[in-house]
């Protein structure tokens, strides 16, 4: 069922306490009563797609949100558990796990590390106040402070946070005193992106009826391209659009998708890749998701596998490993999209290596949405 032996876990907890102004993620506030029975729910599944997989062996997990802080410790252990039971998690497995900077408390923590959990993701965002208030983030740069210095008292030694360029009202001196601030931590891991107004979120209302303006354009990629250069100085290898990491601690579990390794998903929301053709999707509503509503199937033709190769394959720095690709495809990359690649290459926007990977350059990472037309 899986490519190449390799299976990851993704788990989602979809609760809340304050929806952000910017979040479309699938995610809901003010239902803390339902905890109790999505636990119940998730390790009912957790058990069950262990069964049809064959308790398959698990080299990474992630848990995602929501925000996976908000469940009591005991529930969280629960479902740490319920994935040891049903999954054979491989010795050095990655376990990662989300969590909101102001609801980190010394039990969850403690949860986490006795259930194998080696891998903290942090939602910070910002270290300007004002932005955090625009956003509407309910923590400040002290609890992240907090947060990671009580994370690396339990011992996590792998610690990620999010970052957000691209904020209106956010310049790039702010921009700078923020990578600053991440960096005086002394992470393993930083994840920068840049905002993107979803529709129908409070922020993209804001934005349209022009009570709120993006910076321009170019301040962003200047802010993007500071990044780029106060991150390497400061040690860190960009190996994916938004993501950078100290040498070895790449978030593994991210790679694998972006790979197109075969995924098991679970709980409300939560998608699967199984088998590298089929797509399984669970309801996103928690009440449907409680009610036993049935996951939608897809099924993903030649043409959507390979361009989901390319597309997924050039966020990273490395790009499409050729290799790879025939060995998943059946074809190799020049025989599929030889003819399309000719003008990116041309035009500077993309390039052969050595090494065997098709990839972006500098000038293409900035106009991938483009390049990827062409593959369209």
């Amino acid at each position: 069922m899986t490519v190449g032996g390799q299976l990851g876990l993704y788990v989602h907890i979809p609760f809340c306490a304050h929806k952000c102004s910017y979040c479309d993620f699938p995610s809901r506030a003010g239902q803390m009563a339902l905890r109790a029975p999505y636990v119940d729910a998730l390790t009912v599944e957790i058990a069950a797609r262990g069964q049809q997989l064959g308790n398959p062996a698990v080299d990474t997990v992630y848990i995602g949100g929501g925000t996976p802080s908000l469940l009591q410790p005991e529930q969280m252990a629960r479902v740490l558990e319920a994935l040891r039971a049903h999954f054979r998690l491989t010795a050095d497995c990655e376990i990662s796990c989300e969590a909101n900077p102001g609801m980190l408390s010394p039990r969850f923590l403690t949860a986490l590390g006795a259930g194998g959990v080696n891998r903290l993701s942090l939602g910070a965002q910002s270290a300007d106040a004002g932005l955090l208030t625009l956003l509407g983030r309910r923590h400040d740069w002290a609890q992240v402070q907090r947060a990671v210095a009580l994370a690396r008292q339990h011992g996590f030694d792998n610690i990620n946070i999010d970052l957000m360029m691209g904020i209106p009202g956010q310049t790039e001196a702010i921009w700078r005193d923020t990578l600053e601030a991440a960096l005086a931590l002394h992470l393993e891991h930083l994840s920068c992106y840049g905002l993107i107004v979803e529709e129908g979120t409070p922020l993209a209302e804001r934005v349209a009826v022009g009570e709120l303006s993006l910076p321009p354009e170019e301040a962003e990629r200047a802010m993007y391209d500071h990044t780029l250069h106060r991150l390497a100085q400061a040690g860190y290898i960009q190996y994916e659009v938004s993501n950078f990491a100290l040498p070895g601690r790449a978030c593994r579990h991210n790679i694998n998708c972006w790979q197109r390794v075969d995924y098991a998903g679970m709980g409300a929301a939560a998608h699967s890749l199984l088998g590298g053709d089929t797509r399984v999707s669970n309801p996103p509503d928690i009440a449907d998701y409680l009610s036993g509503r049935p996951p939608q199937v897809q099924r993903l033709g030649a043409e959507e596998r390979m361009f989901e190769s390319v597309m997924l394959g050039l966020r990273m720095t490395a790009g499409v490993d050729m290799a790879a690709f025939e060995r998943m495809h059946g074809q190799s990359f020049e025989q599929a999209y030889g003819s399309i690649t000719a003008s990116s290459v041309e035009q500077g926007l993309a390039e052969y290596t050595p090494e065997g990977f098709f990839r972006l350059t500098r000038r293409g990472m900035d106009v991938m949405n483009a390049v990827l037309l062409d593959f369209l």
